[in-house]
């Protein structure tokens, strides 16, 4: 680069996004590549020499009506990241998730000709709905990198530079993982089994779902009551939720179950539930990645609006909804969407699953799988990033 100090901007929007770019300025630094990093960080970022131009916060903005509502001021973000690298450009722009702001971002760069080199960090889910955005990205994006080895193969289809740099939850959790001493982490009876049931973290989702997981939690109750129930509470709200859900219940299953909270700040009680449990039951979601890398047998189920289901029935391109299903490219777990996510079917899933042959199939998939994702065959995002300017 001329002999001078490689500059990188970089743009994130939430928590994970903060943890993903401070590793990766970890990871420059620990190759021995200079580098100046700039743009719009949180404190994992700042606290590795990040300058960041704009509060993280900015862009933490969810849902149709208050990203209209914010609209001029994400605008008036953007335009002024676009003027300050026109005046003083960096060699490479990173988007670290924050699709909707980091893709217009980067066309914007690319409309004002600016001499900037594009790289978007995790992929939209292109791949599962509204795929004509492909396109977009291809015009905007000069590489891609992926959490999936299935997202390199979507945007090797469409000529998209990619390369997939593996998800880091993969080698954050260990291959060996004795539910034993999740059990004693969470101060559990080590011989108790019990069933994690996973409506969801948000308050629809609860109000939505809640309702039948306890419903299934009952019919397995009365069918084997020496297993006990876990619940993970992500915050207060969550808790107050659930146990207005609890009053409905009989005493009986009632005494079964235990809503656990967070010990910490982390919000990682969800984890902690399902890394404990013998059998999970969850909303499908991210949720389901972590379970099949913790490699406990599971069953995903979700319900929708039915007006909002139709609608994504016609958007959705994929054959399945689970990370661990569209990964393996087959059904490993069971999905009960929609319809089929009744009680009965759920408590019929959770039943199955206690058998140790099914269970133990669905645990080695799982490992399989997740060695999948630490393959050599994924690529270091650093050097993946230089080949853009090398």
């Amino acid at each position: 680069m001329q002999n001078r100090k490689l500059k990188i901007g970089m743009v994130v929007g939430e928590v994970s996004g903060d943890t993903l770019g401070a590793k990766l300025i970890r990871s420059f630094r620990e190759q021995g590549i200079e580098v100046e990093f700039e743009g719009i960080g949180g404190p994992q970022m700042i606290a590795e020499g990040f300058i960041s131009y704009y509060p993280m916060d900015i862009l933490s903005v969810m849902g149709i009506v208050e990203v209209l509502k914010d609209i001029k001021k994400l605008f008036a973000v953007r335009d002024g990241l676009v003027e300050k690298w026109t005046a003083n450009p960096v060699d490479i722009f990173i988007g670290i998730d924050a699709p909707d702001f980091n893709l217009r971002l980067a066309k914007s760069i690319k409309q004002n000709h600016l001499p900037i080199k594009t790289v978007q960090y995790v992929s939209p889910s292109v791949w599962a709905w509204r795929q004509g955005r492909v396109h977009g990205i291809k015009a905007s994006i000069d590489l891609v990198l992926c959490l999936f080895p299935f997202e390199k193969s979507f945007y090797q289809r469409f000529a998209v530079p990619a390369a997939f740099v593996g998800h880091p939850l993969a080698s954050q959790l260990p291959l060996q993982n004795p539910v034993h001493d999740a059990k004693l982490e969470l101060g559990l009876d080590v011989n108790q089994k019990h069933i994690a049931l996973l409506p969801g973290s948000r308050r629809g989702e609860v109000e939505r779902l809640g309702p039948l997981v306890l419903d299934a939690a009952a019919i397995i109750h009365k069918k084997y009551p020496e297993y006990e129930f876990l619940i993970p509470a992500i915050n207060d709200a969550r808790k107050l939720q659930i146990e207005d859900l609890l009053k409905q219940c009989p005493a009986s299953l009632v005494a079964k179950i235990r809503l656990m909270e967070n010990s910490d700040k982390e919000s990682k009680i969800g984890r902690q539930v399902m890394n404990a449990a013998n059998i999970v039951a969850l909303a499908s979601g991210t949720a389901t990645l972590e379970a099949m890398l913790l490699h406990r047998p599971m069953v995903t189920f979700y319900q929708l609006n039915w007006l909002t289901y139709i609608i994504a029935k016609l958007l959705v391109k994929i054959q399945y909804y689970s990370l661990p299903n569209i990964i393996a490219g087959k059904k490993v777990i069971q999905e009960l969407i929609q319809s089929d996510a009744t009680p009965e079917k759920l408590a019929a899933e959770i039943e199955k699953l206690m058998n140790i042959e099914t269970s133990q199939i669905q645990v080695m998939q799982l490992i399989t799988m997740h060695k999948k994702l630490l393959a050599g065959n994924s690529e270091d995002p650093v050097q993946a990033i230089l080949g853009l300017v090398q």
